[in-house]
């Protein structure tokens, strides 16, 4: 099998002002800073949490 798929998701938005379960969720995502870039694994869970916040964050198709 092939490497996995991922994506790469990078914070672009701040979180000032946000609901709590936005600011936890980049948390999850591993991002707590302006311009800081995670390669996540491309699951449906990861999904889920990318478009909770997708006005905070950019997305790339890593591979």
């Amino acid at each position: 099998m092939a490497g996995k798929k991922t994506v790469k998701v990078t914070q672009v938005g701040s979180p000032i002002g946000r609901p709590k379960d936005q600011r936890e969720t980049l948390k999850g995502l591993g991002l707590n800073k302006m311009n800081r870039t995670r390669e996540l694994e491309d699951t449906p869970a990861v999904r889920g949490m990318i478009n909770k916040v997708a006005h905070l964050v950019r997305v790339d198709e890593a591979g």
